[in-house]
């Protein structure tokens, strides 16, 4: 739990690293209360109405306010675990992107190509690749030592090597 509030406290903080530990603590208690926010919604049945089909959406109000209180504490962290693992935060764009293509494919499917059951393949093996890299990518273990954003978070490489002088090499 710790993890988690240490995430939220630094809200809006890109900067440095963030280690294996904190993302997925950070990660782990975002989907208990991920869960407990839309279980909370379905006990009071609380769900916020598409104006144009008039049928609910799939979240309700107090999930949809925590997904907004999360959403930039929870990027923040994941650009820091890029910074821990060497990748430049720019690469979270790509990865959302590459979200966002996903989910695209999916929803204009039908106008795209008239099997739609080559198209879910489709999605669902892109989606399924996609998902084990992102996983992959993200229990990366960290860079030992220092890299240009930050010190490792474990201490781990961080020691600082002694400089060898003329001194020290003729004894």
């Amino acid at each position: 739990m710790r993890y988690y509030i240490h995430v939220i406290k630094n809200y809006a903080n890109f900067k440095g690293r963030a280690g294996l530990s904190e993302y997925w603590m950070f990660t782990l208690f975002n989907f208990i209360f991920e869960f407990a926010t839309r279980l909370l919604d379905y006990l009071l049945g609380d769900y916020p109405t598409n104006p144009i089909s008039g049928e609910n959406f799939t979240f309700g109000y107090i999930n949809l306010v925590y997904a907004i209180f999360v959403f930039l504490p929870g990027l923040a962290v994941f650009v820091r675990r890029l910074h821990d693992i060497g990748k430049s935060g720019e690469f979270a764009i790509w990865t959302f992107l590459a979200f966002f293509a996903i989910e695209a494919l999916a929803m204009f499917s039908n106008f795209l190509i008239r099997n739609p059951i080559l198209i879910l393949a489709l999605v669902i093996l892109i989606g399924l690749a996609f998902g084990i890299w992102f996983i992959v990518l993200m229990c990366t273990a960290s860079v030992p030592g220092p890299n240009k954003w930050g010190p490792n978070p474990n201490g781990i490489g961080n020691e600082e090597v002694p400089e060898i002088t003329d001194d020290s090499a003729t004894e």
